[in-house]
């Protein structure tokens, strides 16, 4: 006999029901779902320009930081000893090289590294010695004197000791190494040999087991009239890094982080691309700009440089460790 037809519609309520329940229990070896479970708010550091920029300081006091020079000793164990403040742990990469008088250079790359469990990391990198010769120099008397190199050198160091700083306070969610490169303003002109030594001999010791998933060298990033382009053998070698650096860049509102291609720049991201470390690097080369030049002069001085240069570039490699990029 059929059902009345109130109890038909009862009836069909209650089978809605059981269906709809039944569609929301997990399946088997299916997690349940959290419904309305907020995502995940990654928290990132503030960088101060201005903390970073007593670091730059702090390394121009010890006077020009030449392999083979008083500064260079005077340099190597301050950054030892600040990075051993903050790195799980710090190492110096000792080699030697012969120079062009025949001396033999002691040079140290030093190696500090974060988050020594995790599998997935980084490479950040900066080189630390300074100019022996101030070749650009308009006045011929001065170019066998070495520079003082506030922005060439000290500015990429000084923004990864902050970050280092920053790291010791805030462990990082990905494994972070911090490479110090020796030796790399070494050469004359266009003596290549002579260039780069300190990023040469790391890539030469590369373990097959070591591969960072990406590496940024920063060099020159103090300017105080700072305008970084994309550099033309970074976007050859690494196009999808150098895209998402200058897509962060954006979201930031990093305003010195433009558009526009630029020079071809022999730098210690080459090394590292060569042993298959997908490396870019961020430099303004233009010193101050297009009109005037410091690189490679005695006028390289910390009042050509601003903390919020620092702060700038600081900012977005803070960004790239804690978001986890690529």
């Amino acid at each position: 006999m059929p059902l009345p037809k109130i109890l038909s519609h009862l009836a069909l309520s209650l089978l809605a029901f059981l269906i709809a329940c039944t569609s929301d229990r997990p399946k088997d070896g299916e997690k349940p779902r959290k419904v309305g479970s907020p995502t995940p708010v990654v928290t990132v550091p503030n960088f101060s320009g201005e903390e970073a920029f007593q670091y730059l300081l702090a390394q121009t006091k010890l006077g020009p930081r030449n392999p083979g020079s008083a500064g260079h000793a005077r340099c190597l164990n301050y950054l030892l000893s600040e990075l051993r403040l903050y790195a799980e742990s710090v190492n110096g990469q000792e080699f030697s090289h012969r120079g062009y008088r025949g001396e033999h250079l002691r040079l140290t790359n030093i190696i500090a590294s974060f988050n020594l469990q995790a599998e997935e990391r980084m490479l950040l990198a900066a080189h630390w010695d300074t100019r022996p010769y101030a070749d650009q120099e308009k006045d011929s008397t001065k170019r066998n004197r070495p520079i003082l190199g506030a922005n060439d050198g000290a500015s990429g160091v000084a923004v990864l000791l902050q970050l280092a700083k920053i790291m010791k306070q805030y462990p990082p969610p990905v494994g972070v190494d911090i490479v110090l490169f020796d030796g790399e303003d070494f050469g004359r002109a266009t003596d290549f040999d002579n260039f780069l030594l300190g990023s040469k001999h790391f890539a030469s010791q590369k373990q097959p087991s070591y591969n960072p998933r990406f590496g940024i060298v920063v060099d020159m990033i103090g300017d105080a009239q700072l305008e970084i382009m994309k550099e033309e053998s970074s976007l050859e070698s690494a196009p999808d890094l150098v895209q998402y650096v200058w897509a962060t860049a954006e979201q930031l509102g990093l305003r010195e982080f433009v558009s526009d291609v630029g020079s071809d720049v022999y730098d210690d991201h080459i090394p590292l691309n060569e042993v298959g470390i997908k490396s870019i690097t961020l430099i303004d080369f233009q010193y101050p700009d297009r009109s005037h030049r410091y690189w490679h002069t005695s006028e390289d001085t910390p009042d050509k440089c601003h903390p919020s240069s620092l702060e700038t570039v600081g900012t977005l490699l803070t960004h790239l460790v804690y978001k986890k990029p690529l």
